[in-house]
């Protein structure tokens, strides 16, 4: 299996931290973002080589940060340098698989997630499950599932629906942007994008594939951290600093 990072947004709602400075390189306590990520699957024996789409004006941050590290990581640069540009989460995906001709499984993850468990024990269900996977937690609120990607889940964690910031959500499980895909799934990417598949938001790929194939939902053990804003980023800080 290969990992795949996605890391070519500008974080906007990050300036003045993330206008010269990638968001998944930000340090939350003595670790980037990215590290804790990389880290957490290390050693794990699931994971055979990482892939890092990010843009033009941070490909070579991210290079320097990869020199560092012992696995595997190729960084990608796909050419983009402004928000306005950019080719979205669904198009960097195919973007790598075209670059480095992937041909396996994928874990597919944006880099700016920080998780209170493994993500070890997630592949072990997609193991178990032998289907394209997700990852879904219970959002009770309301005004937070217009901002989410809402599944819509059987007793068993089949998937049957997937939505992005639905107007109407039909359920409280929310999608957050971790993804194991069988390698047969990660190749629909393509045909995906050319059937209509939105392109700007990792999720829409999941909308579009659980119409064609049978996917599941794991339910998260434990909280995820969404570092989006200064105040998000200031309260992982703080998080981080009381777990040590």
């Amino acid at each position: 299996m290969k990992c795949l990072i996605l890391a070519a947004g500008y974080a906007t709602r990050l300036y003045p931290l993330t206008e010269n400075f990638p968001k998944p390189l930000l340090k939350v306590g003595e670790k980037a973002i990215l590290d804790w990520l990389i880290d957490d699957l290390s050693g794990s024996g699931k994971v055979d080589g990482y892939i890092v789409v990010t843009n033009h004006r941070f490909a070579s941050l991210f290079r320097e940060w990869a020199a560092g590290r012992l696995e595997s990581i190729t960084v990608l640069d796909d050419g983009t340098e402004s928000n306005e540009t950019r080719l979205g989460a669904v198009r960097d995906i195919q973007f790598a698989i075209d670059e480095c001709g992937l041909d396996d499984d994928l874990l597919v993850m944006a880099g700016d997630n920080l998780l209170s468990f493994s993500l070890c024990d997630f592949l072990d269900y997609f193991a178990q499950k032998g289907t394209s996977c997700v990852m879904r937690y219970f959002e009770p609120d309301e005004a937070r599932l217009h901002r989410c990607g809402v599944l819509e889940v059987g007793a068993d964690g089949r998937i049957f629906s997937m939505e992005e910031k639905p107007a109407e959500p039909r359920s409280h499980w929310c999608c957050p942007p971790f993804y194991a895909y069988k390698r047969k799934d990660a190749a629909r990417v393509a045909e995906a994008l050319a059937d209509g598949c939105g392109a700007d938001a990792p999720g829409s790929l999941v909308a579009w594939l659980c119409q064609h194939v049978i996917m599941h939902a794991w339910e998260m053990p434990g909280p995820r951290y969404d570092i989006g804003t200064l105040e998000s980023y200031q309260a992982v800080q703080e998080i981080f600093e009381n777990n040590d």
